[in-house]
């Protein structure tokens, strides 16, 4: 079906969508307009909402260790490999910004789908990804502060409101739209992967378009930087999930889930608290592309090794 197609084609659709705005970027600029950035992004996180219900995060109770590894392999080291390699690599300070803007993220909605894919264990990816959009507030400004406060402006306080109307508050709406009106969550759920990925596409020609002069002269530094941040991120979340002994499909599900962000949360919170450093956004723009190319590869990769998947239906949100 044509839904379908649009939410398993969403890499090829961000591409399509990032290499227009380069060819075009005044027309692209003038159709998404910086303002429409959190709103869009608002909707996709409704959509994820859709996706919950009130027992998926009974996992937190059930499995309490699996779940506090996974979060804090998610706020610890995506963070900590994005500093590293914003020193490592030089990268000037609007750069460094944005790659630890995506690395101080919460685990992004595709990583549900990614997991499924993978036979990993799609409960408690579901349940580490809610779990860590809920911190975000708290945890996603704190580590940005620390990690780029010395070289950039970072208004912690400002940064938590956003997320809170960006993030919490859409999920907060979406899981009670899905446990009061459940006839009506069905049918917009069904639409909601596709509409993801098109959302997803329309920010990240926004943000290409807003710096398509300055992306050029740094494109290669940038794309360097975002896929080893990424790789890093799946190595070393399955390497934590060896450390702690977890079996093979839980490993796989904690590469996943710190190796995939919330970029376009990124994208969004350097849009509206850095607009006088475009570049910031441009890591999360370029992430939004790669990591889901990397994690369907990944997820080949893992399918061909192992048994079928532990869930027979794939999440909802992509």
């Amino acid at each position: 079906m044509a839904l379908d197609a649009v939410s398993h084609g969403m890499a090829v659709l961000v591409l399509l969508a990032g290499a227009a705005a380069m060819a075009w970027p005044g027309a692209a600029k003038s159709a998404v307009p910086a303002s429409c950035v959190p709103w869009l992004l608002g909707a996709v996180m409704f959509g994820m909402g859709l996706s919950l219900r009130g027992r998926d995060f009974a996992l937190v109770l059930r499995r309490p260790r699996d779940v506090a590894i996974g979060v804090a392999a998610q706020f610890i080291c995506m963070p900590l490999i994005a500093w590293a390699l914003s020193k490592a690599l030089n990268l000037p300070p609007e750069l460094a910004l944005g790659v630890i803007l995506v690395g101080a993220c919460p685990g992004g909605t595709a990583s549900n789908v990614i997991a499924y894919l993978a036979t990993g264990d799609v409960a408690l990816s579901v349940t580490m990804t809610s779990c860590s959009t809920l911190l975000a507030p708290f945890a996603t400004p704190a580590i940005v502060w620390l990690l780029a406060g010395e070289s950039v402006g970072v208004d912690a306080a400002a940064m938590f409101v956003s997320i809170v109307k960006i993030v919490i508050v859409p999920v907060v709406v979406g899981v009670a739209a899905n446990e009061l009106l459940p006839l009506f969550a069905a049918r917009v759920r069904r639409a909601m992967p596709a509409f993801s990925s098109v959302v997803v596409a329309v920010i990240v020609a926004g943000v290409v378009a807003a710096g398509a002069e300055r992306i050029r002269a740094t494109a290669g530094l940038v794309a360097l930087a975002v896929v080893l941040h990424n790789g890093l991120g799946l190595a070393l979340g399955w390497c934590v999930g060896r450390l702690f002994r977890m079996d093979a499909a839980r490993r796989r599900t904690l590469a996943i889930e710190v190796g995939m962000q919330n970029s376009g949360l990124a994208v969004s919170l350097a849009a509206i608290h850095f607009a006088s450093m475009p570049l910031a956004a441009v890591p999360g723009a370029l992430f939004s592309v790669w990591h889901n190319v990397s994690g369907a590869v990944f997820a080949n990769l893992c399918a061909r090794r192992s048994s079928p998947p532990l869930s027979d239906t794939i999440p909802p949100t992509a």
